[in-house]
């Protein structure tokens, strides 16, 4: 493949920055980006481990390592011609502001320049960050380091808490730090169950168990089902999950130790949804009633622990007035 490049010698020529990304693998380049490679008149790279140079320079590009100044940048560029600078990880501030001072000094005739995404991160590409720096906290950290699956596990439940109260209250900025520390629990426990020594799995596995799940319980999305109704889906899913665990049971898979009022709740959804006809225990007390009371909410399509939790939110709120008007009678 041959470039022509047309040389004005009253050209104060082109600079371009070309930026990739570190979460995509090194050597996929976007097309523009390669044709600027092979089109330019100099390659520059001030980093010598730089990942895409052994790429570029099998490509046929001839790399030059080198950091100039702006002035000299400049310069290189003198006649009309390009010069390709491979950004570092950190961007060239250093060469950037330079270039801006010049600029805006008015005295420098300055070349046409040109910021150029070589590669893009993907969407989810940042949980690639997440999953390296808990690799080397795990490594490195004397406390992550000695962490159990079994020591962490009140963790997963305290942050799952602290997400359901950021809904609740209807704060983003609080939801979307919660469901970072949800996250953080998830790789953490992965990272751990990589040292097993006899059953390791990664955070790969993890994502591809729950990517084959969602695949094969959402047939109306990935295959030829059709469904028209969110009952349809619900029941397209139950069938499927009801395929892949083979229970014998509806009470399999429901955890005893989660609070008492959504234990009793999910317990009255699976017999609803079997279609069982499975009377309440008789029985005297507040546990009974309490049992009545939230197979009742969930017949209802209440959830009642969530309501349960507005209740005393509502009741939290009333206490603080209380508390608010009685140092002002005091004062």
């Amino acid at each position: 493949m041959g470039y022509v490049r047309g040389v004005n010698a009253s050209s104060p020529g082109r600079i371009v920055l070309l930026t990739t990304s570190h979460r995509v693998a090194p050597g996929i380049l976007s097309w523009p980006a390669w044709q600027a490679l092979h089109g330019a008149d100099r390659v520059l790279c001030a980093d010598g481990a730089h990942p895409q140079l052994p790429y570029l320079r099998e490509a046929g590009v001839t790399v030059d390592e080198a950091a100039p100044t702006a002035q000299e940048l400049v310069d290189a560029c003198a006649g009309g011609r390009t010069v390709v600078v491979v950004a570092t990880g950190e961007g060239e501030p250093r060469l950037t502001d330079g270039l801006s001072r010049l600029a805006g000094s008015g005295r420098v005739r300055m070349p046409d320049l040109e910021l150029l995404p070589a590669s893009y991160d993907l969407p989810g590409a940042r949980l690639l960050d997440l999953v390296e720096v808990m690799d080397l906290i795990r490594r490195e950290c004397p406390w992550s380091s000695r962490q159990t699956h079994e020591g962490l596990a009140k963790y997963g439940i305290e942050e799952a808490y602290e997400l359901v109260e950021a809904i609740e209250e209807g704060d983003r900025d609080a939801l979307r730090e919660e469901l970072g520390d949800v996250l953080l629990q998830v790789v953490f426990h992965a990272r751990i169950a990589e040292d097993h020594p006899e059953e390791p799995f990664s955070v790969d596995d993890v994502a591809a168990g729950i990517v084959a799940k969602l695949i094969h319980r959402h047939p109306h999305v990935f295959g030829d089902a059709t469904v028209t109704t969110p009952e349809e889906v619900r029941a397209n899913w139950l069938r499927a999950k009801a395929e892949e665990k083979q229970r014998t049971s509806v009470t399999e898979g429901v955890p005893l130790g989660q609070p008492g009022l959504a234990l009793a709740a999910k317990l009255a959804s699976r017999v609803r949804t079997a279609g069982l006809d499975v009377p309440l225990p008789p029985g005297e007390g507040v546990g009974y009633e309490l049992l009545a009371l939230a197979a009742r909410a969930e017949a209802a399509g209440v959830d009642p622990e969530a309501a349960l939790r507005a209740a005393a939110r509502a009741y939290r709120d009333a206490i603080l007035d209380a508390e608010k008007n009685a140092d002002r009678t005091e004062d």
